[in-house]
C-alpha cells in the first residue's frame, strides 16, 4: 500500500470518528452497522489504482491528492427555488425531489399528489418509518467490497432518495431526483444511497440529475440501487452536468425480475474525472434490458463508461447502445462486459460502441467484452472510433454552409442517436436543447 492510500485511509477513518460522534442514539441501528462494516471495507482496500485491471484506463489521481470532507449536515440556506430553477428542465411536470450535497431539502422539493401507496422521500426518513422494505433491499445489489468508492459510500451513507412503488400501479409523471453541489469551502464530498423499488406489474420514470451551483472542487460519488419486479417498466434517465473542478463517480445496479423491462439513459456533460458504473442483472425469464449512454466533453475532461449486462437466466434480450463526442484533449473510456451464464440459453445481446473524435488530441479506449457460457445465443458487439465523415461535411458545405455549421450538424445528429431514446418528452426536448447550446460553446472555447 502507497504512503498516498495510507494518508486517504487515515484521513477517511478520522472523519468517520467524528461522524461517529455526533450520531447518538442512531449508532445502534442496523443502518449504522452498515457503515461501519462498510468502513472496514475501506480500511482495508483504500481507493483502487492504475494496477486494478477495471480502473487501468483512468488516473484517478488527481482525485485521490485531495482529501475530501464528508458532507455530513444539510446546508441550504441561501439556496432559493429561483436558484434550481435552471435545472428543472423547462418546469418539466413531476415529483421532484431536491438534495443539496447529498442530504434531502424539503422546502426546495416540488411534491404532486402521488398515487395511493407510493412513496418517494428519503432514505433518512425511511430509514425510521419503512426499514423493513429498505432492509430487504439497501445494499444486497452494491456491496461495499467493490471497490474504495462503493465502500466509502456505504461508510458515510445517510440520506438520498427513496423511491416505492405498489403492485400494479403507473406513476404518470416522472419522478425528478435533482442533486445539488453548492459551497464555498473545497474539497467536499457527498455521498447520496438511492433505492428505488418497482413492485409487479408498475411503471415509472425516474429522473436522476447532477448538477452544481459552485466552482470549488468536490466529489460526487453516488450509489443507485433499482428493483424491477416481475412485469415491472422503469425508464432510468440520468443526467451529470457538474463543475469542471468537479469529481463524479456514480454506480447504478438494476436488479431484474421475471419480464421486466428496464430501459436506462446516461448522458454525462460536466466533471473533471468522471466515472459512471452501470450494471444490469437479469435474474429471471423473460428479462428485457436497454443501456444507451452519451459523453460530450472538451478541454482536459475524461468520462469512462463501464457497463455489465449479466444474463444469469434463459430468454431475455439485452440491447446497448454507448456514444462519446470528445473535443480538446479529452478522453473516453468504455468498458462494457456482456456475461451470458451456462444456463442462460435463447440470450439475445447486442452491444454498439461509437466515438467521434473532433480533435487530433482527443483520445478514446474502448473495450467490448463477451463471455459466454451457453451455447444457444445470439450475441453481437461492436465498436468504431473516429472523425466526421469529409465526405458529408463536402456535401454541406457545398450546400452553402460554413465549416463549423456543417460540422454541428453532423455532431448533433450523432449525439442525437441516443438523446432520441428518452422517451419522457419534455426531458427529451430540453436535453436536445441542452447538447446544441455546450456544442456551440466547446466550439467557441477551442477557437478562442
Amino acid at each position: 500500500m502507497t504512503q498516498a492510500r495510507d494518508k486517504n485511509i487515515d484521513w477517511y477513518l478520522s472523519c468517520f470518528e467524528s461522524f461517529e460522534r455526533g450520531l447518538n442514539g442512531e449508532s445502534t441501528m442496523p443502518f449504522h452497522a452498515m457503515r461501519k462494516s462498510a468502513m472496514g471495507k475501506f480500511a482495508a482496500t483504500g481507493f483502487p489504482t492504475a494496477k486494478h485491471e477495471e480502473w487501468r484506463f483512468t488516473n484517478i489521481t488527481p482525485l485521490t491528492r485531495i482529501q475530501f470532507t464528508p458532507a455530513t449536515t444539510l446546508s441550504a440556506s441561501g439556496i432559493t427555488r429561483e436558484a434550481i430553477e435552471k435545472f428543472t428542465f423547462g418546469g418539466m411536470k413531476c415529483h421532484r425531489l431536491v438534495f443539496i450535497n447529498g442530504h434531502f431539502a424539503d422546502e426546495l422539493s416540488s411534491r404532486s399528489q402521488l398515487a395511493q401507496g407510493v412513496i418517494a422521500s428519503s432514505l433518512a426518513n425511511a430509514v425510521k418509518s419503512d426499514g423493513d422494505v429498505l432492509y430487504r433491499h439497501l445494499g444486497k445489489y452494491v456491496t461495499a467490497d467493490e471497490n474504495g468508492f462503493t465502500a466509502l459510500n456505504s461508510g458515510f451513507m445517510q440520506d438520498g432518495a427513496f423511491v416505492f412503488i405498489p403492485d400494479g400501479i403507473v406513476v404518470e409523471d416522472p419522478i425528478h431526483l435533482l442533486f445539488v453541489a453548492t459551497g464555498n469551502e473545497p474539497s467536499f464530498i457527498s455521498t447520496s444511497r438511492n433505492l428505488i423499488i418497482a413492485g409487479k406489474n408498475s411503471q415509472v420514470s425516474i429522473v436522476e440529475s447532477y448538477v452544481g451551483l459552485t466552482g470549488v472542487s468536490y466529489l460526487t460519488n453516488t450509489v443507485t440501487e433499482m428493483v424491477a419486479n416481475e412485469r415491472a417498466i422503469i425508464e432510468h434517465d440520468k443526467f451529470q452536468d457538474e463543475s469542471l473542478n468537479a469529481f463524479h463517480v456514480g454506480t447504478t445496479h438494476f436488479q431484474q425480475h421475471a419480464f421486466s423491462n428496464v430501459v436506462s439513459n446516461s448522458i454525462a456533460l460536466g466533471g473533471s474525472i468522471v466515472r459512471n458504473n452501470v450494471r444490469s442483472v437479469l435474474a429471471a425469464e423473460g428479462v428485457e434490458c436497454t443501456l444507451n449512454g452519451l459523453s460530450l466533453v472538451t478541454g482536459q475532461q475524461l468520462v469512462d463508461n463501464h457497463t455489465a449486462i449479466d444474463h444469469a437466466m434463459p430468454n431475455c434480450v439485452s440491447h446497448e447502445l454507448y456514444k462519446s463526442v470528445l473535443d480538446g484533449k479529452a478522453r473516453g473510456v468504455f468498458n462494457g462486459k456482456i456475461f451470458v451464464r451456462k444456463d442462460a440459453q435463447k440470450t439475445d445481446a447486442k452491444q454498439t460502441n461509437k466515438t467521434l473524435l473532433l480533435s487530433d488530441d482527443a483520445t478514446m479506449d474502448t473495450k467490448p467484452q463477451l463471455e459466454i457460457f451457453a451455447d444457444d445465443v445470439k450475441c453481437t458487439h461492436g465498436a468504431t472510433i473516429g472523425q466526421l465523415d469529409e465526405e458529408q461535411v463536402f456535401y454541406l458545405r457545398s450546400r452553402g454552409m460554413s465549416l463549423e455549421s456543417a460540422r454541428d450538424i453532423l455532431t448533433v445528429a450523432f449525439a442525437s442517436d441516443v438523446v432520441s431514446r428518452v422517451h419522457v418528452d419534455p426531458l427529451r426536448e430540453q436535453l436536445d436543447a441542452i447538447i446544441q447550446k455546450r456544442l456551440r460553446k466547446g466550439r467557441e472555447l477551442l477557437e478562442s
